[in-house]
């Protein structure tokens, strides 16, 4: 006799219209998970005739995808702003960031008043904002403000008393600027914003688990699972192990580690750490500042602003340092580099070690201005570039301005990237940009100007699912919907492969999975 019985798994999916993103970009309808991974994949007829499960999913015809992973990002800080700071995104004048903070201040006992993301390319007068109104109406208060990229504050003059910075100082790496008067205007640049931001008390464990709590939250419900945050500490990192341990944090995370040595030593004595849900073999470097504050380093001087060409923000001797530590860990070095200067300093620096053809997957972090004859060294030295699509759609208004006609031409420059390797990571750098990687879709996709470089949309989904995951070594884990994999998938009101372009940020996602439980 012929056995008709069904192999039990835990749960099946069926009547989908399932993107799996494998080496054939193959299409199916259904799949079947046990223990967390995917275990079939096929039609309905034939998940449904070989399987059953406690639990099945009819999908109601609507698109699946593997699991999007931001593959830069800063999870923990996002959450943290979320807990403390005031959202000043968006704001439309310094007089509205003002507010913003008076509103956020009512009934905060707090010596400190925090904020983040003002940007003063959106507001009627470009110019960066003084402290003076900060120290009248907020007397009583450190006041520290930073801009959407992280890399420019504003601080009131008592935070520039306690860090000592006045209008004779130096800060290798940063800047302190001047108002009309020669005073200092409060804004500070790179490694001297760093130098404010290091004096703000850190949050206790309640809150910081509170925050990561809220970021995961926001993360599932956008369809993300899995993340890689650009820069962490060693509490940071055995914070979030604990809670992945406990259960109660299921997003998965690509740790990168802080560039001291205590951070360094301390995991890499380790080797690579590759746990279910927590990836910690790479580490996190900065070559220069932010084009919006002008702190990118570039090769000639802004076209905007003559007197300067940004900053490289580290010595020579601390990329040879940390790059010969990574290479002989066995780790990734992964550095921010955002102007043409700053990306040819990494690329030479990188060739140092790499000297050739590898697959170590070193990454540079942006790669968002880089000179024309620069581009065939990512190839030359197997370098991946790791960029984040809403960059490009965000500077569009004033990008050419710093940049000019003919440089812009090598500014957000993705398809022309892609080309040297072959594959590239894609992320959003939230909180800096929108968390939502179908933003980052969108923008990779529906690009309307600035260089003509946008991605295909079976690029820019693998750059956000298989390439993303493929940017820590995890491919053989996470990033597309195969047998054997973690079945990390999400469900989405609309399918964005053939969705009108103008439809794309109007999609919602119906349902999130990580292991094939349901997060959102």
């Amino acid at each position: 006799m012929f056995s008709c019985s069904k192999t039990d798994v835990d749960l099946i999916v069926h009547n989908a219209n399932v993107y799996t993103v494998d080496n054939q970009f193959n299409k199916a309808n259904a799949f079947a998970i046990k223990d967390g991974k995917f275990v079939a994949i096929g039609t309905d007829k034939e998940i449904l005739r070989h399987y059953e499960a406690a639990y099945t999913l009819d999908a109601q015809k609507q698109s699946i995808y593997p699991g999007f992973i931001d593959g830069h990002c800063h999870f923990v800080g996002y959450g943290e702003l979320k807990v403390r700071y005031a959202d000043l995104n968006g704001s439309k004048s310094y007089e509205e960031v003002l507010e913003r903070l008076a509103k956020h201040d009512e009934g905060n006992d707090s010596e400190w008043l925090l904020g983040r993301g003002w940007d003063q390319n959106l507001w009627e007068v470009k110019a960066f904002p003084e402290n003076t109104e900060l120290n009248r109406r907020f007397p009583n208060k450190k006041v520290l403000i930073t801009r959407v990229d992280g890399h420019a504050v504003l601080a009131s003059d008592n935070i520039l008393n306690i860090i000592g910075l006045d209008k004779n100082s130096k800060v290798d790496g940063g800047e302190v600027l001047l108002n009309k008067k020669g005073k200092p205007s409060g804004i500070l640049l790179d490694n001297a914003a760093d130098m404010a931001k290091a004096i703000i008390p850190p949050l206790d464990n309640a809150q910081r688990i509170k925050a990561l709590k809220i970021a995961q939250r926001d993360c599932f419900s956008l369809g993300l699972t899995g993340v890689t945050d650009a820069g962490l500490d060693i509490c940071s990192i055995a914070l979030i192990d604990s809670l992945q341990q406990e259960g109660v944090l299921k997003m998965k995370i690509n740790a990168m580690i802080n560039p001291d040595d205590e951070t360094m030593d301390y995991f890499m004595k380790f080797g690579v750490i590759e746990k279910e849900r927590l990836t910690v073999r790479s580490v996190k470097i900065y070559a220069d500042g932010a084009l919006g504050s002008r702190g990118a380093r570039l090769l000639e001087p802004y076209s905007d602003a003559p007197e300067t060409s940004g900053l490289i923000v580290e010595s020579e001797e601390f990329y040879d340092h940390v790059c010969e530590k990574a290479y002989n860990a066995g780790y990734q070095v992964c550095c921010h580099a955002i102007g043409d200067g700053g990306v040819r300093m990494i690329l030479n620096e990188y060739a140092k070690f790499l000297k050739g053809k590898n697959d170590l997957r070193w990454r540079i972090e942006h790669s968002q201005v880089v000179h024309p004859e620069d581009f065939a060294l990512y190839k030359k030295y197997s370098i991946i570039p790791s960029i984040q699509a809403t960059h490009c759609t965000s500077d569009m208004p004033w990008a050419e301005d710093r940049l000019g006609s003919e440089r812009v031409k090598g500014a957000y420059a993705y398809k022309t990237l892609l080309a040297q390797n072959g594959w590239l990571i894609n992320g959003t750098d939230f909180p800096i940009e929108h968390v939502s990687p179908l933003r980052t879709f969108y923008s990779s996709v529906a690009r309307k100007h600035l260089t003509d470089n946008r991605l295909t949309r079976e690029e820019a989904l693998k750059s956000m699912t298989i390439w993303a995951a493929k940017g820590y070594f995890a491919e053989s884990r996470k990033g597309s919907i195969e047998i054997g994999k973690e079945a990390d998938f999400v469900i989405l009101s609309e399918d964005i492969m053939t969705v009108e372009d103008e439809k794309i940020p109007e999609v919602k996602v119906v349902n999130t999975f990580i292991n094939g439980e349901m997060v959102y």
